[in-house]
């Protein structure tokens, strides 16, 4: 039995965020769920997340999905009398997060070098597309510009068949490791900090985070093979499409066996992995010319029993209804002033703390009120609406 753990391993940790969009708030959201007080800081318009679909009743779940848990204020960082209220803010925080232009923060009199003469330890974190120095610093980026420059597009481009332009994007991969990545920066500051008493500043770029999940394309680029990398191809079924990601030679010989094609097990173009590197199309298309004839349920009983990795392709909206997201408490019912929605938790659980999702998504400019009296500042006390 689970004994339910309320206890956050940052509770006490401060964070002021100033980022928009979606890199810097999904960073923003893990330090959430893990316990720290993240203050969101939005201009009078609110993020812009705050209107993309998809919305029910005026209100947008896409951007509670990355926000629940935080408090907002909403401050005019065009006034004067705003910054100053921001500035301080900032010297009752540990962690400061951006994601705007490079330098667009220092402008505004609350770049790094700002901030850190009035706290010394402060954390911040700067999240840009190419870094915050260099002759590319100053281009704007979004996910979609990195996901093409970054070769990751026409990488995976080349692993398709008779694909003669790059795929459309739809999901945002630079944001969401960029976010990972400024979690992992600023959890190592906060420790190095314990050691140390200072802060720092960190610089994390999207092209990078990028690069660093390119790994064989990294390497390939500088020791070309001269060869297409070989990929693992979706199969049909009757009623739909698997995914066999077979890696081992005892997934092969498992696999060869349950289908009823034994004699491949000791065919020398089939038995050996460099035989099958060789013939790795050939192979791809007996399978998928066997797969066909039987239906997916039957084919995950047939192969799942004979110890062979097999997956059925479904939208996410049947991945929502898997039991076994219910088991490990992958999902929590999250709140805001629409009503419910689902959320997905951290991807990690920890066995002596929670890492579960604070279960309301704030209003814009919801908590002015409490946050401004304890800095002083008069500025706007109701919700925006």
């Amino acid at each position: 039995m689970s004994i339910k753990i309320e206890r956050k391993p940052l509770s006490g940790v401060r964070v002021v965020d100033f980022s928009m969009h979606m890199a810097g708030p999904f960073c923003t959201r893990a330090l959430a769920d893990l316990g720290a007080d993240v203050i969101k800081v939005e201009p009078p318009a609110g993020d812009n997340m705050r209107n993309m679909p998809p919305m029910r009743a005026g209100t947008s779940s896409y951007f509670g999905q990355v926000n629940v848990g935080k408090r907002s204020v909403v401050l005019d960082l065009k006034e004067s009398a705003d910054r100053e209220a921001a500035k301080r803010l900032v010297q009752t925080a540990d962690v400061v997060i951006e994601n705007g232009r490079p330098g667009s923060m220092a402008a505004l009199g609350l770049g790094f070098v700002d901030l850190y003469l009035h706290n010394s330890r402060l954390i911040y974190c700067s999240i840009s597309g190419y870094g915050q120095e260099g002759p590319g610093a100053q281009r704007p980026a979004y996910a979609m510009t990195i996901h093409a420059e970054s070769g990751m597009d026409l990488a995976n481009m080349s692993y398709q068949d008779k694909q003669d332009r790059p795929s459309n994007v739809g999901i945002f991969t630079a944001d969401y490791l960029a976010g990972v990545y400024s979690l992992s920066a600023i959890l190592a500051a906060l420790y190095d900090r314990e050691k140390t008493g200072v802060g720092q500043l960190l610089d994390v770029a999207l092209m990078d985070c990028v690069l660093n999940m390119l790994i064989y394309e990294v390497q390939d680029a500088q020791f070309p093979s001269g060869k297409r990398r070989n990929v693992y191809k979706p199969l049909r079924t009757r009623d739909g499409y698997i995914m066999l990601p077979l890696v081992t030679q005892k997934n092969f010989m498992a696999l060869f066996e349950a289908i009823g094609r034994a004699d491949m097990k000791t065919d020398p173009r089939y038995s050996t992995p460099d035989a099958r590197a060789i013939s790795w199309n050939e192979i791809f298309d007996i399978l998928d010319s066997l797969t066909a004839t039987k239906s997916t349920d039957e084919l995950l009983a047939l192969l799942t029993a004979a110890g062979v990795p097999v997956a059925r392709y479904r939208s996410v909206g049947e991945t929502l209804n898997d039991p076994q997201l219910d088991a490990r408490g992958t999902l929590s019912i999250a709140f805001d002033r629409a009503g419910q929605f689902k959320v997905v938790n951290q991807p990690f659980t920890m066995s002596n703390a929670s890492t579960a999702a604070n279960l309301r998504a704030p209003a814009l400019g919801e908590h002015n009120a409490e946050i401004f009296e304890k800095i002083g500042h008069k500025g706007r006390s109701s919700i925006v609406t």
